[in-house]
Order: structure tokens, then C-alpha cells, then sequence
């Protein structure tokens, strides 16, 4: 038996050889990194820069774009170190570090989602009380919730995972995560599991039940109000919704892949999907808020062609 504090590093056994094509692997995915954290630093400046888009819908946006930084940061420099690397080891400080990240983005990214829904909810229900409604105190209170919520839990995780005795140091995946380092335990982790699966549930069923009731308010408003009414519900929740399928794809999966055996799938699907939530929207939605909102798109636009001229 090997106490927790006696591993130093683990094994990342999902990586394969790849021989010459790992200098390809890595070009292409360096290439993704860096469109992802030109695109998202890119909307951040442009929120924050131009005060006529300091508003609440703007704001939460911002927020989610950190958050997509973030999380795409938590995973890609180390996925570029261990592609080039013959031995694919991470540190058990690292490890722990990036468990941090991954999971915390995942519940920001969710909270964030959430607030976005009950933006909109007010925005289209009760316009006239809108900015009585969503104060700047309200903004600032939702989004330190948004992100303070998630470290705490995470801290609290990681926590109940330091007592723990592991009889292993392999990982079967490309980086790490909570539940791959808790079935290395050969002690007792009904506590961990339990408060896990409570974390995981209490998040996504009440970002999930807050979305599904604030859209159901939108439609019975849409339903009953006028073309004007239906275009701008159309205009502001799409890329909410396509957000919010995308990132809940990628999340449903992981969450499956660590509680059953996916073992009958494709080793290079299981991959690609594992990394899915942690790259897809960083990439996804800077792309699609920067087409879709008109305000965003007009300042882009002067921003590029200034830099080209």
C-alpha cells in the first residue's frame, strides 16, 4: 500500500507513439491555443475598452470569455509539453493544480451560462424594470458567485482527497482528473464519491432547472408579444442555446467516460472527447458572440481594419 503523500508524480498511459507525426500534432494544436487566446483576449479588450457595451449582458459575456482562458490554458501548454515529451509524466502538485482548473472551469462555465439565461429572462420579460432589476451591485454579486462558488468547492474536494492512500500512479487519460486519481485508491472513498456526485448534480441541475424555466418564460413571451419582441429574443438567446449545447456535449461525455468502463470505444475518439469541453467553446464562443452580436462585430471590424491600415 502507498501512501498519497509518497506519489510523487503520475503516469499519463492514454498517450501513444506517434513517431514524426507528433511535430504535426503539435503545430496544429499550438495553432488552435493561440487563435483560442487571440480570439477571447481579443472580446475581453473590446468589452472592457468601449463603454457602450459595459452592460450586464456584455459583462457576463466577458466573464465567460475568462473563463474559456482560463480552461483552455489549464490544459493546453501541458498537452504541448507532453506531446513532444517520451515520457509522459505529470508532477502530483500539477496534477492536483490542473484537476483544479478543469473542474472549476467546468462548473464556472455552467453558472455562467445560467446567469446568462436570467439576463435574457429579464431583459424580455420585464424590459421597462430591466435596469432597476439588474443593478451593477447584482452584476457584480452574480459573477463573483459565478466564479467563487467553484474554487470553493474545489478546495473542499481536494481536500478530502489529501487523506486518501493510493496503491497506483497510472492515469488513463491525457491529463488529470478527480476521479481518475481517486480510483487509484486502495482506502476507503465513499465520502469523496458522495460529495462529488452531489457537487456535480447540485451545479448542472440548477444551472439546467434556472435555464429551462427562464426559457419557458422567453417563449411564452415571444408566443404572446409582438414580431419586434420574437426577433430580438431570437437575435440574443441563439448563441446562448448553441453555446450551452456545445459545452453541455463535451461535459456530458467526460462525466460519463469517468463513472462507466468506455473502454469498447476508438482510443483516438475517447481522446477527442475527453478534450472536448476544455477546447470547444474556449474556440467556440468568441467565434460565434464576435458573429452574432451586432454591437461586437461592428467595433471587431474597426479594430482589424485599423490594424491592417
Amino acid at each position: 500500500m502507498i501512501n498519497s503523500t509518497q506519489v510523487s508524480y503520475f503516469i499519463l498511459a492514454a498517450y501513444f507513439d506517434t513517431g514524426g507525426f507528433k511535430y504535426l500534432f503539435f503545430l496544429l494544436i499550438l495553432s488552435l491555443y493561440v487563435f483560442i487566446v487571440c480570439a477571447n483576449v481579443l472580446l475581453i479588450v473590446v468589452i472592457c475598452m468601449n463603454r457602450s457595451l459595459h452592460e450586464p449582458m456584455y459583462l457576463f459575456l466577458c466573464s465567460l470569455f475568462v473563463n474559456g482562458l482560463y480552461g483552455s490554458t489549464g490544459l493546453f501548454p501541458f498537452l504541448l509539453v507532453q506531446i513532444l515529451s517520451d515520457i509522459h509524466t505529470v508532477s502530483a502538485p500539477f496534477c492536483f493544480l490542473q484537476i483544479f482548473c478543469a473542474h472549476s472551469y467546468g462548473a464556472v462555465e455552467y453558472l455562467n451560462l445560467a446567469i446568462m439565461s436570467y439576463d435574457r429572462y429579464l431583459a424580455i420579460c420585464y424590459p421597462l424594470q430591466y435596469n432597476t432589476r439588474m443593478t451593477s451591485k447584482k452584476i457584480a454579486v452574480l459573477i463573483a458567485v459565478t466564479w467563487l462558488y467553484p474554487c470553493f468547492a474545489m478546495v473542499v474536494l481536494l481536500s478530502l482527497r489529501s487523506p486518501l492512500q493510493l496503491c497506483g500512479n497510472v492515469i488513463n487519460k491525457v491529463y488529470c482528473d478527480t476521479h481518475s486519481v481517486v480510483k487509484l485508491a486502495c482506502s476507503d472513498t465513499n465520502a469523496i464519491n458522495i460529495y462529488g456526485l452531489i457537487a456535480t448534480f447540485s451545479t448542472i441541475s440548477v444551472s439546467l432547472l434556472l435555464i429551462l424555466y427562464t426559457y419557458m418564460r422567453i417563449l411564452k413571451v415571444c408566443f404572446s408579444g409582438s414580431k419586434q419582441t420574437r426577433q430580438k429574443a431570437v437575435s440574443t438567446c441563439t448563441p446562448h442555446l448553441a453555446s450551452l449545447i456545445n459545452f453541455s456535449f463535451g461535459a456530458c461525455f467526460e462525466v460519463l467516460q469517468s463513472r462507466f468502463n468506455m473502454s469498447s470505444l476508438p482510443n483516438m475518439l475517447r481522446i477527442f472527447l475527453s478534450l472536448y469541453f476544455l477546447t470547444c467553446p474556449p474556440l467556440f464562443n468568441p467565434v460565434l458572440y464576435g458573429l452574432q452580436m451586432s454591437k461586437i462585430r461592428v467595433i471587431c471590424k474597426s479594430l482589424i481594419s485599423k490594424a491592417v491600415y
